[in-house]
């Protein structure tokens, strides 16, 4: 996907804060943010209690936090903005991948959790999900989180069974944490196809997103 955004500015910008302490990464992000004309970049910071006090006076929509940051860590500094004002958004951004800091991060009441090797047009789409309100998490980690709310014994249902031969290949790989893109690859489809599967597949499971597909998809023993 192209990193340049729609040819016509909306009405409203997503306000973001970057929250990184290494120089270079920090710049790398403005510049490919700054290519999506919703998003607008509102203040940085390189520190984690600089973070939370700039956080609270500007109020960004969405805010990029890392978690290794000088004084305070990025978790923590979530978890301070978040008790002082909720309606900020906070997405981590981070290269740490162990159990105990996604967890801690969803405790904190962080809205997504992305590693740094994400693309950059997923980031935007983590950044937009969660300014609407959702919750994004990396697919590289999102079996890891859900697989304990659904070790249960599998439940047959009706509708469940109504998926096709394709649509369960799609929803195997969903779980796996694999993106549109890679089940293109893997299923050697069009990402619009993937995309007609998704649709089709999240319709007969009555869920609205992905992370709710794989879930019912382990509940009730598809894969």
């Amino acid at each position: 996907m192209s990193l340049s955004g729609p040819t016509n500015a909306p009405q409203t910008q997503i306000s973001i804060m970057l929250v990184e302490d290494h120089q270079i990464t920090r710049m790398g992000l403005r510049f490919a943010l700054e290519q999506f004309h919703d998003l607008k970049i509102v203040a940085e910071a390189d520190d984690g209690n600089v973070a939370v006090i700039k956080a609270l006076q500007t109020k960004p929509d969405v805010i990029l936090m890392d978690i290794g940051l000088p004084g305070i860590n990025g978790i923590d500094a979530a978890q301070q903005i978040k008790a002082k004002d909720a309606t900020i958004r906070i997405v981590m951004l981070t290269s740490h991948n162990l159990d105990q800091d996604i967890l801690a991060a969803l405790a904190a009441n962080c809205d997504g959790y992305c590693l740094k090797d994400v693309a950059a047009d997923q980031l935007v789409n983590a950044i937009r999900t969660v300014n609407s309100g959702g919750i994004w998490l990396d697919p590289s980690i999102a079996k890891r989180v859900i697989r304990p709310f659904v070790d249960q014994k599998p439940v047959a249902t009706p509708v469940a069974t109504s998926l096709s031969d394709r649509e369960l290949e799609v929803l195997t790989l969903v779980v796996e944490g694999l993106s549109n893109q890679e089940i293109a690859d893997r299923l050697i489809l069009s990402t619009e196809t993937v995309k007609t599967h998704m649709r089709h597949l999240m319709e007969k499971l009555s869920v609205s997103d992905r992370t709710q597909a794989a879930v019912k998809a382990l509940r009730t023993g598809l894969v």
